[in-house]
C-alpha cells in the first residue's frame, strides 16, 4: 500500500505539468484579449501597448508559460490580471464556500442514492424501479441551470420561503442564515449527483443479487432487507467510492453554472469571472487545484477499495 501511494504521488508531477501545458495554450488559443478590460475610449494605441507590456502579454505564448511556471515552482501562483490580487489568496478565500456547498450536496446525494439504488435494483422492472428510473431520467435530462431558475421562481419569488441568491443576508452573521441560503443550491447540485449515483448503484445491485452468496443467505432464512443492507450494500459501495473519488475535483472547481445562478461566492463564480476577462493566472490556479484534488480523490478511492473489499488488497 505504501508503494502504491508513493508511486501515485510521483505520477502527480508529470500529470499536473501536462494539464498546465494544455490548459495554458487552450486559453491562449481562445478568442478574447484581457487587455480590453483596461481600455477606455480615450486611450491611444501607445497606451494600450504599454498596458500589454506591463502585464507581460506582449511576449510569445511559450515564454509567458515558462515565466508563469517559474513563479509557480517558487510557490507563487501569480496575480489576477483583473483585480491585481494574489491568485492563491483568492482561491483560499473562496474555498470554504465551495467546499461546504459541494461537500453537503455530495453527502446528501450519497445518503439518498444508496437506499434508492438498492430499492430499485431489488425490485427490478416493478413500479418502484420504474418510478426511480423515471426520476433519474428526468435528472439526467434536465439542465441544472434551468432547475435552479425554476426553484428560485417557486421557493424564493412565489412562496418567499428561501432567499434567491448570495450566501449571507446583509447585516446577519449566523450559521442558520448561511444554511438557509445554501438550501436551494445544495438541493440543485444534490439532485444532479443523485441521478447518476442511483443508476450506478442500481446496476451494481442487480449484478450482486445474482451472486451465490445471496442465494445462500436466503437459504439460511435471511430476509430481503437483511440481505440488501447487510451483505449486498458492502459490494455496491465500490462504484460509489469511484464516483466520490471523481467528485473530489468538484470540491475545488465547484459548480460554475449553479454558483453563478445563485450568486454563491465560491470558486466556481470566481472562475466564471476569470473566463470572461481572460484572466489566465486565475484560470490556471483553479485548474491545477481541481486537477490535484481529482488525483488525490482517485488515490483515496484506491485506498478505500482495500478496506471495503479485502480481495483487492490481496491481489495488489
Amino acid at each position: 500500500m505504501r508503494q502504491l501511494i508513493v508511486r501515485r504521488l510521483l505520477q502527480t508531477v508529470p500529470l499536473l505539468f501536462f494539464v498546465s501545458v494544455v490548459c495554458f495554450f487552450m486559453i491562449k488559443l481562445a478568442p478574447g484579449d484581457p487587455v480590453l478590460s483596461f481600455v477606455t475610449p480615450n486611450m491611444h494605441a501607445e497606451d494600450i501597448e504599454r498596458v500589454r507590456h506591463n502585464l507581460g502579454l506582449d511576449k510569445p505564448a511559450y515564454i509567458q508559460y515558462f515565466i508563469w511556471l517559474k513563479e509557480l515552482l517558487q510557490g507563487n501562483f501569480g496575480y489576477s490580471l483583473i483585480n491585481h490580487q494574489p491568485v492563491l489568496d483568492q482561491i483560499l478565500e473562496r474555498l470554504p464556500a465551495t467546499a461546504g456547498l459541494m461537500g453537503s450536496a455530495i453527502a446528501l446525494a450519497v445518503l439518498l442514492a444508496i437506499p434508492l439504488g438498492l430499492l430499485a435494483g431489488a425490485n427490478r422492472n416493478r413500479w418502484v424501479d420504474k418510478l426511480i428510473n423515471f426520476i433519474s431520467y428526468i435528472g439526467i435530462s434536465v439542465p441544472l441551470f434551468w432547475l435552479a431558475i425554476l426553484m428560485i421562481y417557486l421557493f424564493a419569488i412565489k412562496l418567499h420561503w428561501l432567499p434567491s441568491m448570495g450566501m449571507r443576508t446583509i447585516g446577519v452573521e449566523s450559521a442558520a442564515d448561511i444554511f438557509k441560503h445554501g438550501i436551494l443550491p445544495c438541493t440543485v447540485l444534490a439532485f444532479g449527483f443523485l441521478t447518476s449515483y442511483v443508476r450506478y448503484i442500481r446496476s451494481s445491485t442487480i449484478g450482486q443479487l445474482k451472486e451465490e452468496y445471496v442465494q445462500i443467505q436466503y437459504a439460511f432464512g435471511a430476509s430481503k432487507t437483511t440481505v440488501l443492507f447487510r451483505h449486498v450494500m458492502k459490494h455496491v459501495l465500490l462504484p460509489v467510492i469511484t464516483l466520490l473519488g471523481m467528485s473530489m475535483g468538484d470540491l475545488v472547481a465547484g459548480a460554475i453554472v449553479t454558483e453563478t445562478v445563485f450568486s454563491w461566492p465560491g470558486i466556481g463564480s470566481l472562475g466564471m469571472t476569470a473566463v470572461r476577462g481572460m484572466d489566465y493566472p486565475v484560470i490556471m490556479g483553479i485548474t491545477l487545484f481541481s486537477s490535484l484534488m481529482l488525483i488525490i480523490g482517485n488515490l483515496a478511492a484506491d485506498i478505500l477499495y482495500s478496506f471495503v473489499d479485502p480481495r483487492i488488497k490481496l491481489t495488489r
